[in-house]
Order: structure tokens, then sequence, then C-alpha cells
């Protein structure tokens, strides 16, 4: 009976996460939020952008636009009446354009910029981030929840994973193009996992993780640095079990680099880390991490945006054996960093476990993830 039980809970709480899903989709899915999207700043900025480089044939590096609230300010960085009237000749009736000014920036007029391409222009709290979030990283800050089948050598169950993390932009220097500049950054993220084949689904593993990455954009190259601190712990349940594991502190201070190249609707990454601070103190010191990545642009499926992933690492602790993370699904909402959407994902996993005390042992999962995107 007890197990009857616990079968016709898991299929509530599944009955319950599906509905809820398809309910988050049909919202994302209605005209209206179409229509409003066509209307926003985002696009607004593009098809501007789109004109004048593919129209007036304007140079990339030689002005900037921006839109705020309908409103568009093109600045120059050198002062061309002819350009300006032919801007405001071209631009004056773009359906949802609220208002068009041309500006002659004196700060950049005649620089390419004051250091690799960074304007003296600043700005506090900026939104979103200039180094996009990696799709398959197993320890990239966002909101989700997954469920998966965990095989190990040792042990086999289902498994609900839990994340809480963001990335927070403190301060931008501006960039000669839009999107382009230097940031600095403070992020943090809660990673858990529960067993759901046990009767109270007991807490496998908690990971907490702390940074301060600074990221740099300079048109379709961007840069990640970061300084991060992660911990892991075990569940009280699972420390309580008829065997338990033995427990590892393990803790950790790293730097980390990764550079990355976008090409239309793809992208790829490479890099590495280095720990600084270590407990244990027997674990080696080196990482490399690379990966590719697919964002489509045309809407399929429910109106979301084909997105797909290949996310791969290698420690010397493992002896560089290779970790990899694959997820590919669909997005739905605002594609822009900073905005709000909702990602449905398969993912698959083989190598080493990502997270946590168990980072000695060789695993594999698959299964589904729903995340969010603020």
């Amino acid at each position: 009976m007890t197990m009857l039980m616990g079968i016709t809970i898991r299929f509530n709480v599944a009955g319950c996460l599906c509905a809820a899903v398809l309910w988050c989709m049909l919202l994302l899915t209605a005209p209206p939020a179409v229509a409003a999207d066509m209307s926003s700043d985002e696009f607004l900025t593009g098809y501007v952008t789109s004109i004048l480089e593919r129209d007036l044939q304007w140079e990339k590096d030689s002005y900037r636009v921006q839109v705020t609230g309908g409103v568009a300010t093109i600045t120059l960085f050198t002062n061309d009446p002819a350009r300006r009237e032919a801007a405001e000749e071209r631009l004056r009736n773009i359906n949802g354009l609220k208002e068009m000014t041309v500006v002659v920036s004196p700060t950049t007029s005649g620089k390419p910029g004051s250091f690799l391409g960074i304007t003296n222009e600043r700005k506090a709290f900026p939104v979103g981030d200039l180094f996009r979030p990696l799709i398959a990283d197993p320890k990239q800050p966002l909101f989700f929840i997954s469920v998966y089948r965990y095989n190990s050598t040792v042990a086999r169950y289902t498994v609900a994973s839990f994340g809480v993390g963001e990335t927070l932009g403190l301060y931008r220097f501006q960039g000669l193009r839009e999107g382009d500049g230097l940031q600095l950054n403070l992020e943090g993220a809660i990673f858990s996992q529960f067993n759901l084949s046990t009767h109270s689904y007991n807490l496998i593993n908690a990971d907490y993780l702390i940074g301060l990455p600074a990221t740099y954009r300079y048109g379709v190259n961007s840069l990640r640095f970061n300084l991060y601190h992660q911990s892991s712990h075990l569940g009280d349940e699972l420390l309580l079990s008829a065997n338990p594991p033995t427990r590892v502190n393990l803790s950790y201070e790293a730097v980390q680099l990764v550079y990355s190249l976008e090409l239309g609707d793809w992208r790829g990454y490479g890099g590495g880390e280095f720990l600084i601070q270590k407990e244990p103190s027997n674990l080696k010191r080196g990482g490399a991490q690379w990966g590719i990545e697919y964002r489509g642009t045309k809407r399929v499926l429910w109106n979301g945006l084909p997105i797909a992933g290949v996310d791969m690492k290698s420690f010397e602790e493992h002896n560089w054996a290779v970790d990899t993370s694959a997820k590919v699904g669909l997005q739905f909402g605002q594609s822009n960093i900073g905005k709000r959407r909702m990602r449905l994902m398969a993912v698959w996993f083989n190598g080493y476990d990502p997270r946590g005390q168990f980072y000695t042992q060789r695993i594999y999962y698959y299964g589904m993830e729903v995340s969010l995107g603020f």
C-alpha cells in the first residue's frame, strides 16, 4: 500500500508540473505577446541597426544606437551632416518608433575607443551580461528544475535537481557599439539533488557557488574571467541512512577564463580554470572547458525557438578524462540576455559527477529540464 501511495504521489506531482509547463507555453505563445515583442526596444534596436548598415552602408564602428521606451538615440562618432540627414529621412516612419534623435559624441569623436573599444560612458546595474550564459554547463547559475534517471557504478535511482541562481550586473563600461563593453558582476547559485526513489525524497547533496565574474564583449567576441568559490554538503537524511557515504569536505576557490566566438546562430567557446585554494588538499588544480551552441532565430513548435548546446570539461583530478553535458529543446519568451524566458530541454550527461561530494564517481543521466530566465 505504501508503494502504491508513493507511485500515486509521483504521478500527481508529474501531472501538476506538466500542466504548469503547458499553461506557461499557452501564455507565451498568445498573439498579444508576439505583437508586444515586435514593438519592443530590442526589436526596434535590431531593425534600426539593419537599416543603417544594410541600406545606408554605415560601418559598425562608426555609430551606436540605443532605444529606450520607443525613443531611439543614434550617436555618431564623427560629425557628418549628410549621414545625419539620411538617417533622419530613412527612419522617420518606422512603426513603433516614437522619436528619433541623431547626436555627435565629443568623447568618442575620432576615436576607435580609449582601450579595446571601451568608451568613457558608464552604467550602474546594467540589464543582462556581456557574456551569454552557457546553455549546457551544469554549473551555470540559473533557476531550473530537472528530473532525470541517475546511473553510477554503485546505484541507480530517479533524481529531482533544483537550481536557484543568477548573475547580477554591477557596473558596465560601455563599448563603441551597443552591447559591447566591460562589465563587473556578482553571481551566486545553489544546486541541490533529491532522491525520488526514497520514501521522503532524501536530499543527496547541495552545492553553494558565489563568484565575481568580469565579462567583456567586442562584436562577436566575448570573454568571461571569474573568481569563484564552491562548497558542497551532503544531505542529513543521506548521512543518517543505513549505509552512509564517506563525507568529504569539498571546498575550493578557483579562477576561470572562457573565450566565446559567435557566428550567426552558432557559438563556440573554450577556456580553463585553476584552483587557488582547495580542500581536500590533494585535489589537483587544472581544468579545461570547451563547447558549441546553437540558438535558432526562427520560431517552430508552440512558437518556441530551437536551442541546443554541448559542454565538455576535462580535469587534471580525473587524468583529463572528458565529461560531456548536452541539452536540446525550445526557448519561449524573450531571447535577449536579461529578458524573461522559459526553456524546456532534454538533458544528458556522461562523465564524472559534476556536483558535490561524489566527484570521484563516473555517472551518466538523462531526463528533462525546465529553466527560467529573468
